[in-house]
């Protein structure tokens, strides 16, 4: 329903699926600092940061 207003939400979550299916935009956050900010495609499926890539490895 907020999603449907226009309400801007930030969802914190370790959940990647949900993540990518659910977000305009996502972002990777590594050791208190946003590493990578992108589309949801562009972050799961071409990462441009290698702390990134190293964590989605992990997590596949």
């Amino acid at each position: 329903m907020l999603a449907e207003k226009g309400t801007t939400m930030i969802c914190v979550t370790h959940e990647m699926a949900c993540a990518r299916d659910v977000s305009d935009r996502a972002a990777y956050c590594h050791k208190g600092i946003m590493a990578e900010i992108g589309t949801p495609e562009q972050l799961f499926n071409a990462p441009q940061q290698e702390v990134t890539q190293q964590f989605l490895s992990s997590v596949r």
